[in-house]
């Protein structure tokens, strides 16, 4: 399966029957599968099944849904005039006029009033309106489709940073694993240099007991495990982003633990070149949570 973006748009249209019918979809970024609609009057009816079949095909995203259905330019049925209804008006108006001498009324101001002018409309049948119900869902399918390959197309432009990301971090964490500060004769040198500072500044200190509480400090500062996991977890998003799908949810758990590795590293941390790794890492994992938190 591919990736997704959570964000596409695809517009897909057709004429029908004298109707252009026209969907245009959009989706951002979103926690759920949220669909909101906007149909023309009268095609409520179809909400029920148009939101689930988005929802079906999507795991998350914001989605917009538009239906526009119109007649083509030069097929729009020419307006009627109501001549009956009309001539009611047009005398009611001129009694008005001779028994309280209001003014007379203009053409366009008869020709605006509700019912003088009608839009003779396409006979609604049952069956014509199952057809044209058939022929919107068509449509929505093809629009569906054209905004997943949207979705796809920037999916596969985030897997490839996201690599990229996942390629720092790891070398990172083999840089901080192979540096020179982590060697047994790196950290004894250094235990010592502090113990004969210690014992310089004192001669009360115990210099067994010393270096007793300097190894264990040593050892609670190895950064074995942090270097181990951060190997497991840059596996681990490899394989998601192999895998493909919707995969965005397990990706954003991944960076947090990510995250969470190169904090302890810092703070566990005593060796300047160990640290400056660390802060190195911390921007590298921002990064790849950042452009995570855009796929389904």
């Amino acid at each position: 399966m591919k990736l997704q973006s959570m964000t596409g748009f695809s517009r897909a249209a057709v004429d029908h029957d004298g109707y252009a019918i026209a969907w245009e979809l959009k989706s951002v970024n979103g926690k759920t599968s949220e669909v909101r609609l906007r149909l023309p009057p009268g095609f409520e009816r179809l909400e029920p099944s148009i939101r689930p079949l988005i929802q079906k095909r999507f795991t998350r995203g914001s989605f917009q849904a538009n239906l526009t259905i119109s007649r083509p330019a030069g097929t729009t049925p020419q307006p009627v005039v109501n001549e009956a209804f009309l001539k009611d008006i047009a005398g009611l108006a001129m009694r008005l006029q001779e028994q309280f001498g209001i003014a007379a009324p203009s053409a366009d101001g008869l020709l605006a009033l509700r019912g003088v002018l009608e839009t003779p409309e396409t006979i609604d049948t049952p069956q014509t309106r199952a057809d044209l119900d058939a022929v919107i869902g068509q449509v929505l399918e093809e629009a569906l489709a054209g905004l997943e390959q949207a979705r796809q197309a920037e999916g596969q432009a985030l897997q490839m940073l996201l690599i990229g990301h996942i390629e720092r971090i790891e070398a990172l964490t083999l840089q901080a694993e192979a540096d020179p500060s982590r060697e047994i004769a790196a950290i004894r040198a250094r235990l010592a240099e502090q113990v004969r500072l210690l014992l310089d500044t004192t001669q009360e200190l115990d210099e067994a007991r010393l270096y007793q509480e300097a190894a264990f400090l040593a050892t609670k500062a190895d950064i074995r495990e942090e270097i181990d996991r951060l190997k497991t977890h840059v596996a681990s998003a490899r394989s998601l982003l192999a895998t493909g799908g919707a995969t965005g949810r397990k990706l954003d758990f991944l960076a947090q633990e990510f995250n969470r590795e190169s904090n302890t590293l810092c703070s566990k941390s005593n060796a300047a070149a160990i640290t400056a790794i660390g802060l190195e890492l911390k921007a590298a994992v921002d990064q790849f949570r950042e452009q995570v938190q855009n796929l389904e």
